[in-house]
C-alpha cells in the first residue's frame, strides 16, 4: 500500500510522475476540475454584493470522486499536483475540500517540467494553497459567469436561442468587425514606382527609384512617372555612392504560449486549438521506449520568456559540441520582461536540449514532432550567437535621378543555422547579393519598368494576427487565447474564409446590440485594466470582492435596461437563389452548428437541406461530364473532387484550373509553396513560374 497519494490532472501526466517517484506513491488523476458552478443557473449570489460562488459536483464526476476519496483514506499524506497556474491552483483548492485536505498545510506541489530531477525536486518543497492565485481564477470565472449567464437570455429572446456573450469573446468579435469596417472604408490610392535592370562588367542587379537631386520622393501618378524618365539622358547611369555596413541580427525569444501560437500558424498551418492540444502531451509525457514515459517540453501557458541557468547552460554546452564554439552566445541574453507579463514560470522549452527532434522521430507522431521541433528550433536558436550581416547600399545618378540597390549577404549565420523567426507577410530572407561596384563606375540600365498601384485595406485577421493583437491589448491571457478563437466560431459569430476571419450578419447584429446597452464590455481599455485587475488579486494587492463589485453595480442597472428597451432583431434568411427540388419553394442560406447551409424555406413542411457548393469553374478531366467543386474533408481541409461523385471518383488536394498543359494537354493545378503558387502539370514535368 502506497504511503502518499499525489493528485495531478490527466492520466498521462499521472503515469509519468508515478515512475519518478517510486513504490511509496500512488498518483491519481481528477480528470481536470472536480467542482464548478452549475451550468443550468447562475451559481453567484449577488443578493447582498458578495459574489458568494455556489460549487457543485461536476456530472459524471462523482465516481472519480469517489475513487479519490477511497484512496485519499488510506495514504498518510496527500500531495495536490495539478498544473502551476491560477486554474491549476483552484483545481488543487477544489479538490482539497471536497478531501477534507487543509488548505493551509503542506499539500501543494508545483513544477514547470515533468522530468526526474524537476518531480523530486518539487516534492523536497511542497507548499500550501496560494489563495491569491485561487482568488483570481475565482474572480475571472464569476465575472465571466455574471456577464455571460445575464447578457445571453437576453440575446435569446431578442434575438436567437443559442447565442453567447463573453468579455475576451466580444473583445475579438469586436477587433475581426472593425477591421471589416476598416476594409469596407478603404479607400486606394494610387501610387508609382520604377524598377530598373542594370549590369556592371558584364553582372546585372536591379534597382528602383528612390528621388531627385538628394532628396527621397513618391511618385503619385502617370505624369509624375513620365517626368521623371524624360530627365533621364540614356541608359548609362554614375554610382554615385556605395555604402557598405555590418549589421547585427538578433535571434527571436524563447516561445510563449501567444508566440507559439503564432509560429504554429504560420509555419505548421495549426490552429490554435490544435497546437495547445499537442503542446499538451508534449508536456504531460511521451513513452520513449527504454526510457520510459518523459515530458518532454516546459509548461505550455506561460507570458514569460524568461529561462533557468541549467537549460542554459546545458543549450550552450549543445551548442558548443554541435555548432563550435563561435555559435554559442557571448553573453546570456535577458528576458525582456512586460508590464503585464505574470513571469510565473518559464518560458516553453525542450526539457533536455539534448533530445533533438530527429532523436526522437519514431516515437512522435507527425504532428508531435513538427511542433516539438518547433520548440527546440527556436528555444537553441535563442541561445546562440548573432548574425552577423553584409549590408551595401548603392545610389545610381543620371540627371539628378536617383536610383538605389540594396543587397545584403549572410558574413556569419549564427542563430540563422538553426532557426529563422516566420513573419505574416512571407518576406523572404534570402541573400540579396550586388555584384562589385565602385564609387565613380558607369553602369548601364537594360530595362526601365514603371508599375501602377494601388495602396490596399489592411488585411483581415489571421488567428495569428488575431492572438498577436489580443496579447498586444492585454485582453486575455495565454490560457484564454485559443478557446476564445473556437467559442466565436461555434456561435456562428465569425467565419474562417481563406484562413482569414470575416465577420458574420449575426456577429455583426449582436455585437452592435452589446455596444449599444453594455460598451463596457467592447471596451478594449475597460477589458485591459480588468485583466490588470486579476493579476493585482494574484499578487495579493486587490480584493477579488471588490473588484467585481466595481463592475457588477453598473452592469446591473445596463441589464434593466436591456432588457426593457432592447428591441426584438429577426434575421432573415438570404435567398440562395435556387428551387427545392422536392417541393418547390425558394432554398434559403441558414447558419448551422457546421457553418453555413441551405434548407427549404418551407420547413417544417418540407425538411430538404444540402450542402453549399463551390464551383471553380472547371471541368472534371475524369469524366468530362462533372464540374470540378471546392469540398471539405472531415478535418476541415479544402480539396477537390468531381460533382458527380460517387459515380465519378476524381479528387486532388492541389486546385485544377481551366488551362490544359501546354506539352501533354494533361490537367494542371496550382501548387502552393513559401515562394507563392506555382502551375504544375499533373502527368509531366512542366511548371510555370511562382507567383507572388
Amino acid at each position: 500500500m502506497a504511503d502518499y497519494l499525489v493528485i495531478v490532472e490527466s492520466p498521462a501526466k499521472a503515469k509519468t510522475i508515478e515512475k519518478y517517484l517510486g513504490r511509496k506513491y500512488k498518483v491519481k488523476a481528477s480528470m481536470g476540475h472536480v467542482r464548478d458552478l452549475p451550468k443550468s443557473q447562475m451559481g453567484v449570489d449577488t443578493s447582498e454584493y458578495q459574489y458568494e460562488p455556489k460549487y457543485i459536483t461536476i456530472r459524471g464526476k462523482g465516481p472519480v470522486l469517489k475513487e479519490l476519496k477511497t484512496a485519499a483514506k488510506k495514504a498518510k499524506k496527500i500531495y495536490l499536483a495539478a498544473d502551476p497556474d491560477r486554474e491549476g491552483e483552484a483545481i488543487a483548492w477544489h479538490l482539497a475540500h471536497s478531501l477534507n485536505i487543509d488548505e493551509h498545510s503542506d499539500c501543494r506541489v508545483v513544477f514547470n517540467e515533468i522530468t526526474k530531477d524537476a518531480i523530486k525536486e518539487a516534492f523536497k518543497h511542497p507548499r500550501s494553497i496560494n489563495m491569491d492565485l485561487v482568488n483570481s481564477q475565482q474572480a475571472r470565472r464569476i465575472l465571466d459567469r455574471l456577464v455571460g449567464y445575464n447578457i445571453s437570455p437576453i440575446l435569446w429572446k431578442k434575438v436567437k436561442k443559442g447565442l453567447s456573450a463573453g468579455r475576451v469573446q466580444s473583445v475579438a468579435v469586436r477587433l475581426i468587425i472593425d477591421r471589416e469596417k476598416e476594409i469596407e472604408q478603404f479607400e486606394p490610392e494610387e501610387y508609382w514606382t520604377i524598377n530598373g535592370n542594370f549590369e556592371v562588367n558584364g553582372e546585372p542587379f536591379e534597382a528602383y527609384f528612390y528621388g531627385v537631386d538628394g532628396s527621397k520622393k513618391d511618385l503619385k501618378n502617370e505624369s509624375e512617372v513620365n517626368e521623371i524618365i524624360s530627365k533621364l539622358k540614356d541608359k548609362s547611369f554614375k554610382v554615385e555612392s556605395v555604402k557598405k555596413k555590418e549589421r547585427k541580427r538578433n535571434p527571436a525569444a524563447p516561445f510563449t504560449t501567444s508566440s507559439l501560437q503564432q509560429e504554429a500558424a504560420r509555419k505548421l498551418n495549426f490552429r490554435a486549438k490544435k497546437t495547445m492540444m499537442i503542446a499538451q502531451q508534449l508536456y504531460e509525457g511521451i513513452d520513449l521506449g527504454t526510457e520510459g514515459t518523459v515530458g518532454l517540453i516546459t509548461y505550455m501557458r506561460t507570458d514569460s520568456t524568461r529561462i533557468s541557468e541549467t537549460a542554459q547552460t546545458e543549450a550552450q554546452s549543445f551548442i558548443e559540441s554541435e555548432y563550435g564554439k563561435e555559435y554559442t552566445a557571448v553573453s546570456a541574453r535577458k528576458d525582456e520582461k512586460k508590464a503585464n507579463t505574470q513571469d510565473a514560470h518559464e518560458a516553453i522549452r525542450p526539457t533536455s536540449t539534448l533530445r533533438t527532434p530527429n532523436s526522437l522521430k519514431n516515437v512522435l507522431s507527425r504532428d508531435q514532432l513538427r511542433l516539438y521541433r518547433l520548440i527546440w528550433e527556436r528555444f537553441v536558436a535563442s541561445q546562440m550567437a548573432s548574425a552577423i550581416m553584409d549590408t551595401m547600399t548603392v545610389d545610381l545618378l543620371n540627371e539628378g535621378v536617383i536610383f538605389r540597390a540594396n543587397g545584403s549577404k549572410v558574413k556569419f549565420p549564427g542563430f540563422m543555422k538553426v532557426y529563422i523567426e516566420g513573419n505574416d507577410d512571407n518576406i523572404n530572407d534570402e541573400d540579396r547579393l550586388l555584384p562589385d561596384i565602385e564609387e565613380g563606375m558607369n553602369v548601364q540600365s537594360t530595362d526601365i519598368d514603371p508599375k501602377q498601384h494601388f495602396t490596399q485595406p489592411p488585411p483581415r485577421y489571421t488567428e495569428a494576427r488575431l492572438v498577436k493583437t489580443l496579447e498586444e491589448l492585454g485582453i486575455g491571457r495565454p490560457s484564454t487565447f485559443a478557446p476564445t478563437l473556437d467559442t466565436i466560431q461555434k456561435r456562428g459569430y465569425v467565419a474562417l474564409e481563406n484562413k482569414r476571419f470575416i465577420p458574420t450578419e449575426l456577429g455583426t447584429i449582436v455585437l452592435e446590440l452589446i455596444m449599444e446597452f453594455f460598451p463596457e464590455i467592447l471596451d478594449l481599455e475597460f477589458t485591459a485594466k480588468m485583466e490588470s485587475s486579476l493579476d493585482q488579486i494574484e499578487d495579493g494587492q486587490a480584493d477579488w470582492v471588490q473588484i467585481i463589485d466595481g463592475f457588477y453595480r453598473d452592469f446591473e442597472k445596463r441589464l434593466s435596461v436591456a432588457e426593457k428597451e432592447m428591441q426584438e432583431v429577426e434575421i432573415k434568411d438570404e435567398p440562395a437563389g435556387e428551387d427545392c427540388e422536392n417541393c418547390g419553394h425558394g432554398m434559403v442560406y441558414k447558419m448551422g452548428r457546421f457553418g453555413k447551409f441551405m434548407a427549404c424555406s418551407n420547413f417544417p413542411e418540407c425538411r430538404n437541406t444540402k450542402a453549399i457548393v463551390k464551383e471553380i469553374g472547371v471541368k472534371c478531366p475524369t469524366c468530362e461530364e462533372g464540374n470540378i467543386i471546392e469540398r471539405k474533408s472531415k478535418k476541415k481541409r479544402i480539396f477537390f473532387g468531381c460533382d458527380q461523385y460517387p459515380q465519378c471518383e476524381f479528387l486532388s488536394w492541389d486546385k485544377p484550373i481551366a488551362r490544359k498543359c501546354p506539352k501533354c494537354d494533361s490537367l494542371l493545378v496550382e501548387k502552393k509553396s513559401k515562394k507563392g503558387v506555382q502551375v504544375q502539370c499533373t502527368s509531366c514535368d512542366y511548371k510555370e513560374q511562382a507567383q507572388e
